[in-house]
């Protein structure tokens, strides 16, 4: 039996190569080709397009990206385990895939793109946080991302201010990209099923930032404002100096509020009233 791309079911490659998911590498099959599917659709058209894949595993998502029409996939897989069924998706697929055995959070992208690319990619936990913030920081190299967390970081991704999962990352995610929760996936849908459910998210990144900021210094102010999140402002950004009263005063925000309660505009505002009393 085989399926539309004349490759064998996922569950039956994965029973002939022996892989089990591994725990140390976050590792979590999807298997579902419904939901495969509607991930690789949510970037859009990729009819000619460059896609980015990281941790493809055994391959199930790479499927579904190449017969979405990528025109040219590369796949960063650490685990040599599935390399081998994944040589056969790149055989299936005429050259259109390229798997690389390196470790994402190490790899400079740059020398793999030679034009803008789509990231779409089933994360692995232990490292989902750290990639999201190295492709921030590179966002020109991307037309947009495309990306699975687990529930509780996708929630953070997209929260809104004066919500429990509002924090650095929120803020981060949304003044450099235009962020969208696209739907939750149930554990059931992996093998092995994780302990929670899982998010896809989509970000598009911004052409220029959506208000001014310096991003080292946006990052430095926040990262101080919710490692007290409990306290006012003008005592949890104590430790940045100056007279944080009066910074405080100057970017229009009430020292009485917590960092929670501010919106993205009001921490850039902050940040750059900061920068210019360096």
């Amino acid at each position: 039996m085989t399926d539309e791309d004349g490759l064998p079911p996922l569950r039956d490659v994965i029973n002939s190569y022996g892989l089990r998911a591994e725990k140390s590498l976050g590792q979590n099959f999807l298997l579902d080709l419904n939901l495969t599917g509607r991930i690789a659709r949510c970037p859009g058209s990729l009819v000619g397009e460059t896609v980015l894949e990281i941790g493809p595993g055994p391959g199930g998502l790479t499927r579904a990206i190449l017969a979405a029409g990528a025109e040219k996939l590369i796949a960063i897989e650490k685990d040599t385990r599935c390399l081998a069924p994944l040589a056969d998706v790149a055989a299936a697929y005429d050259g259109r895939l390229t798997v690389l055995n390196e470790d994402a959070l190490k790899i400079d992208e740059s020398a793999l793109l030679s034009e803008k690319a789509h990231i779409i990619a089933n994360l692995p936990y232990n490292v989902a946080t750290p990639l999201l913030i190295k492709w921030l920081k590179n966002r020109e190299r991307y037309k947009s991302m495309t990306l699975m967390f687990q529930k509780e970081v996708g929630d953070r991704i997209t929260a809104e201010p004066r919500t429990k999962a509002y924090g650095r990352l929120s803020i981060i995610s949304q003044w450099l990209c235009r962020v969208t929760r696209q739907f939750d996936i149930s554990p059931k849908a992996f093998t092995p099923p994780p302990k929670v459910t899982s998010t896809v998210v989509k970000l598009i990144p911004r052409e220029t930032p959506e208000f001014p900021a310096d991003l080292p210094i946006l990052e430095k102010v926040v990262a101080t404002a919710f490692g007290q999140r409990r306290k006012m402002l003008r005592a949890s950004l104590k430790s940045l100096g100056g007279p944080t009263e009066e910074i405080l005063a100057e970017a229009g925000i009430i020292p009485t509020q917590r960092a929670e309660e501010l919106s993205v505009e009001e921490f850039c505002r902050l940040s750059e009233v900061y920068r210019k009393r360096q």
